[in-house]
This record gives C-alpha cells, sequence and structure tokens, in this order.
C-alpha cells in the first residue's frame, strides 16, 4: 500500500497530470482494474492481448484515487473520468514500465528502514529466496517477492506491496536482457546480494555465459550500506564465474565479497551429504564463526544443499540467529512445479519441475531423479527448452547427451523441434533405443505414458513452462 500525493507522484516519474482528482491516494498499485479497490493507483499498460487503457473508467467507477494511462485520451473520456474524482495521469512517453520502477524507486527511498537483500542467478534463486524468507523470519519481519514477481513490473508491485513494519525485504531479480537487473537493482538497492550461479538460462538473448554473468553482476550497481553494514555479494565458490564477478565488479565498487561451498576456504560449507528413500538431502552445515548443525530438508536433491549454504550465510550476514533460521529452513516445503515430490493416483512417485528450465537446471533435476531410491523404474519426460536462440541446437544435444549418461529406464521427449536433437544426441552417446519415446504433446505423452506409471515408479517432469509438462502432472495426480 502507498501512502503518497499527487504532486509527489508527478514529481517522482515526471508524469503529465491530465486531471486532478479529489480522492486520497492510499491503496494498492495495480495493473489489473478488477484488482482495483478504494484509494487504488491503477496503471494501464497497453498489452499485446488486452489494452488497460480501456478499463480506465471502470477503475475509476471502482474506487481509483488516480488512474495511469499510456496512451492520448479523448476530450470525452477525460471529462467523465473528471467527474469521478479521480485524479488521471499519463506516464512519461507513455511508458508505464518506466513509470512502474521510478514510483518503486521514490517509495524505497520512503523507507530506508527495510534492509533488502537481493536474489539473482540462473537456478535456485527462487529455492534460495523462499529459505531466506523462512529464516530470516524467524527473528525478523519478513516480506519477500511473491511468485514470478521479479521482473520490471513484477519488483515495483512487490515494493509497492511492502508492509511499512518490514525489517527485511527479500527481492528475487530477474532479466532476460542486458541492462534488466540495473533497473531493477536500482529500485531494490540491496545491501546484501546473493548470485546463486551463472548457467546457460536465456544465452540465446544474451549470447554468453560471460554475457549473463555480466548481466547477473548488475545487481552490484544498486547496493548500498545499511548503518554498519556494509554491501555484501555471496555466491557459491564453484562457481565458474565467480571470481570474475568479484574482481570485475564487486571489489572495484568496494563490495565485501563471501563464498560458500564445499571446502574449508568457503565462510559456510557442507560436509557428509546424503538422501533419503524420497530424496531428501540430509547435510552438516559448519560456518566459520563455529557453528554447527545437520540438517535435513523438505526439499529434494543434493542440489538445494548450495541454496541452502546461501541463505544460511546471509542470516549470518545480517547478525540474526542460525539455528533459529535452520529450523524454519528444514519446515519449507518445495514450491509447486519447482522440484516438488507429488503422489500420482497409481502409486508412483512425480518429481514436478514442469515450471521452467535451462540446460543446467535439467541436468540437476536428471541428477534428482537418478539419487532418489525407487522399487520401480526412473523415468525422464523431458520438454525443450526455450530462449537458446542460436545456441539451441548444441545445447539440446548436450542435454540429450547427458540424459545418456544418466541412463534413467525411461526417457520421453516431448516436442517437434529441439526435442529432436536431445533424442539424437542420446542415441549417439549409447541411450539403448527400447528406452527412448517421442511425443508432438503433452497430451499424446498423457494419453500414452500416464496409464502404464506404476506403484514404485519414480518419473521427473522437465522442461520450460511453454512445453506444458504441468498438463501431465495433474493428468496423473489430480
Amino acid at each position: 500500500m502507498i501512502k503518497l500525493s499527487i504532486e509527489e507522484i508527478i514529481e517522482a516519474t515526471q508524469a503529465k497530470l491530465l486531471v486532478k482528482g479529489t480522492r486520497l491516494i492510499e491503496g494498492e498499485v495495480v495493473i489489473d482494474s478488477r484488482e482495483v479497490n478504494s484509494g487504488s493507483v491503477f496503471v494501464a499498460f497497453a498489452g499485446e492481448k488486452v489494452n488497460g487503457n480501456a478499463y480506465l473508467l471502470s477503475a475509476a467507477e471502482l474506487g481509483a484515487s488516480v488512474v495511469v494511462t499510456s496512451e492520448s485520451l479523448t476530450d470525452t473520456l477525460l471529462q467523465s473520468l473528471k467527474a469521478t474524482g479521480v485524479s488521471v495521469v499519463e506516464a512519461a512517453h507513455d511508458d508505464c514500465e518506466e513509470f512502474m520502477l521510478s514510483l518503486a524507486a521514490y517509495w524505497r527511498e520512503q523507507h530506508p528502514n527495510w534492509l533488502v537483500v537481493g536474489v539473482t542467478g540462473s537456478v535456485g534463486k527462487t529455492t534460495t529466496k523462499e529459505m531466506l524468507r523462512c529464516g530470516i523470519g524467524a527473528t525478523r519481519k519478513v516480506y519477500a517477492t511473491a511468485g514470478n514477481h521479479n521482473n520490471l513490473i513484477g519488483l515495483p508491485l512487490t515494493v509497492f506491496a511492502t508492509p511499512e513494519d518490514t525489517e527485511v525485504l527479500v527481492l528475487e531479480l530477474g532479466m532476460n536482457h542486458s541492462g534488466e537487473i540495473t533497473r531493477l537493482a536500482a529500485v531494490a538497492r540491496p545491501t546484501v546480494a546473493v548470485i546463486t550461479n551463472v548457467g546457460t538460462s536465456h544465452i540465446g538473448l544474451l549470447g554468453s555465459r560471460e554475457n549473463i554473468a555480466r548481466a547477473k553482476a548488475e545487481i552490484i550497481s544498486g547496493m548500498r550500506s545499511y548503518g554498519e553494514l556494509k554491501p555484501t555479494l555471496i555466491q557459491a565458490s564453484a562457481g565458474d564465474y565467480t571470481r570474475f564477478i568479484a574482481d570485475q565488479f564487486a571489489y572495484p565498487a568496494g563490495v565485501i565479497c563471501k563464498t560458500v561451498g564445499f571446502s574449508d576456504d568457503d565462510v559456510m560449507s557442507a560436509s557428509d551429504i546424503s538422501l533419503d528413500y524420497t530424496g531428501l538431502p540430509t547435510a552438516t552445515i559448519h560456518a566459520v564463526s563455529g557453528w554447527s548443525k545437520t540438517m535435513t530438508l523438505s526439499v529434494p536433491g543434493k542440489v538445494v544443499v548450495d541454496d541452502l549454504l546461501l541463505a544460511l550465510e546471509t542470516v549470518e550476514t545480517l547478525g540474526l540467529s542460525l539455528d533459529k533460521a535452520a529450523q524454519e529452513i528444514e519446515k519449507m516445503q518445495a514450491t509447486r512445479m519447482r522440484l516438488s515430490i507429488l503422489d500420482a493416483t497409481c502409486g508412483a512417485k512425480i518429481i514436478d519441475d514442469s515450471y521452467n528450465a535451462s540446460p543446467n537446471s535439467t541436468a540437476a533435476a536428471l541428477d534428482v531423479l537418478m539419487q532418489m531410491p525407487t522399487t520401480g523404474r526412473r523415468i525422464a519426460l523431458i520438454g525443450e527448452i526455450g530462449e537458446l536462440g542460436s545456441e539451441e541446437k548444441r545445447l539440446h544435444g548436450y542435454v540429450g547427451a547427458y540424459i545418456a549418461a544418466k541412463n534413467p529406464d525411461l526417457v520421453a521427449f516431448v516436442g517437434t523441434g529441439a526435442a529432436k536433437e536431445m533424442i539424437e544426441s542420446a542415441r549417439v552417446m549409447g541411450l539403448s533405443e527400447d528406452k527412448i519415446e517421442q511425443f508432438d504433446t503433452v497430451y499424446d505423452a498423457l494419453a500414452v505414458l500416464g496409464p502404464v506409471l506404476q506403484r514404485g515408479d519414480v518419473l521427473l517432469a522437465k522442461a520450460s513452462r511453454s512445453a506444458q509438462l504441468d498438463i501431465f502432472v495433474k493428468g496423473v495426480t489430480e
């Protein structure tokens, strides 16, 4: 909820005031007119499918205090809006995205009491963010990014929705292009930044992994001290771009750098990692401060231990209780469609990781599949990976080769394009022909594979969101 005058909004965003209304601005900032309540600020994006400017009057009639347009309005519409008492604002350059970012930066500036932790990375940022929400929340009033609100629109919405009494704000920063995290970091102004890793997500848009590393490092541009706490960057020591980011970006900006991992040189490390029969990891965690604890997580796979280390080191950097944080993190459940373990109606186990994919996260998910004990078959349902651009053929080939090396009992590929690259590479690398199935659509996979799942089987569903493998998951579990 924001509480501002119309003059403050205009000054912060350089927007044009078309009508000065009479309503008190004290409510949520929304981009969907159906979410408007009394006191709301409704920002009308002209989307590809829906033009929010068509709903300005309805938003005003629902009680909005301000409506923000991204196109010129007719005199008739302006008069109708004026009659409701709403303030009407035209975004500078008709750019509602920049309007949101500018207003969010202003609102963040009004809350110097918020200690911000920023999380970015190619894989694992959502799990790390959720661990931070749980761990920090054990002793402090915390608010964190919800769902996928980590982009140029979602992050401002998160900032606007942050309760006034929040002590620590955990913000996830996502991106598709170079420069986006710079814009997000200018809003967030984090004191502690976590970069989970540098993978191949969005390599088709950024061109190389070094460019991805540079894009992730943009978070450093917005970092600020919080009292005596200096800007601090936390990374995994095993990352092949960890030193690059530290040397080229963090140290020159005066940012303290810490690493976590599996060696004595790390400030937070893990040893004795094992998995139970459902794939849940147990590990002994050691801090250089002398703290140590054996923890069992409710999120499957060894890979989440990396996220745990990043979260716990953040907690320690903030000076909070590691014991209380660890206790709450152990209770945390997997996010739906992100490595969550579900029961199929037939008794099989489903590893639902269908929300999104990159070559790195697909490999990590395959590791979870192969690590899980089972009395039946290990089945991989693999769909195509998006946003790989000119690297699509090569990287899908690598995924196919990795699948062959892991050698599940059955691999069902979904798709008619890049899926063929995965299949061909898997064959070349020795995956038996009788272990390979190919389906054009997820519906075909559900119709054929769904009925033959058996009790004791473990199936991994992994692909980019566009492959819609969640339809398969719902079909066999509901």
